[in-house]
C-alpha cells in the first residue's frame, strides 16, 4: 500500500504566524500553492496552516486589509498532521473523518503536504474493482474450461472455445494491469496435458 511519503508533494513554504496575510497570498500565488505551513515559535510548539480557503471567508469576505491583518489571525492551529508511513486508505479516511483539503506531513520536522488531490492522483479505486471482477471471473471460466474439456475432449469445439475466452480474459487484464501475462492459463493447461499441447500448439507456444 502506498504511505502518505510516497504521494506528499515535498514543494512546501512555511510562513511565519506575525506575517501578514499580504505576505502570505504573495508567497502562494508565487508558487501557485493552495496553502502555506504556519511554522512553530519554538520546537515545543505546534504547526499551523493557513489556506486559500481562509484568507477568502475570513480576510476578504469581511473587506478587511490583508497588509493589517496577521497570519495567526485566521490560520488554522493546531492543525491536524500526517505521519508519513500512514497508508493512504487511512489518510483517506483521515481527511473524511476531519473534512480535509489538505495536512502537513511531519515526523519530527515538516516533509511536505499532502491533499485531496494527492489522494485521488494516487488512487486507483476506478480500476482495481474491474481488475478483481475480471480476475474473479477469470478463475471461474478456467474451471470452467477444465470441465468442459474433460467432458467433451481436449479436441472438442467446445474446448477451444472455453480456452478462447480465458486467452481474452487474461489479455484484458495484463493490459488493465499494465502487465505481460508470463504464462497463460492454457500454457499451464498444456504442461499437465501433452494432447492438449499438440492441438493448441500455437497458444501454448504464446
Amino acid at each position: 500500500m502506498l504511505k502518505a511519503s510516497d504521494i506528499m508533494t515535498k514543494d512546501v513554504a512555511t510562513i511565519r504566524s506575525s506575517a501578514t496575510v499580504a505576505e502570505a497570498v504573495k508567497l502562494l500565488r508565487a508558487r501557485d500553492w493552495k496553502a502555506l505551513v504556519v511554522d512553530r515559535r519554538h520546537e515545543q510548539d505546534a504547526y499551523g496552516m493557513i489556506t486559500e480557503k481562509d484568507i477568502v471567508y475570513k480576510v476578504i469576505a469581511y473587506d478587511k486589509d490583508p497588509c493589517k491583518v496577521r497570519v495567526y489571525e485566521v490560520m488554522t492551529k493546531p492543525c491536524i498532521v500526517v505521519n508519513p508511513d500512514l497508508g493512504l486508505e487511512y489518510v483517506a479516511r483521515l481527511f473524511a473523518d476531519h473534512n480535509l483539503q489538505r495536512a502537513p506531513v511531519i515526523q519530527g520536522e515538516l516533509l511536505g503536504i499532502i491533499s485531496l488531490a494527492d489522494i485521488l492522483a494516487n488512487s486507483n479505486f476506478l480500476e482495481q474493482p474491474h481488475t478483481i471482477l475480471l480476475e474473479q471471473q477469470l478463475q471461474d471460466e478456467i474451471q470452467k474450461a477444465r470441465a468442459v474439456c474433460a467432458q467433451k475432449g481436449i479436441r472438442s469445439e467446445e474446448c477451444a472455445a472455453a480456452w478462447n475466452v480465458i486467452e481474452e480474459l487474461q489479455a484484458e487484464i495484463a493490459h488493465q494491469r499494465a502487465e505481460k501475462v508470463v504464462k497463460t492459463a492454457l500454457e499451464e493447461y498444456c504442461e499437465e496435458y501433452p494432447e492438449a499441447k499438440e492441438i493448441y500448439d500455437t497458444w501454448c507456444s504464446g
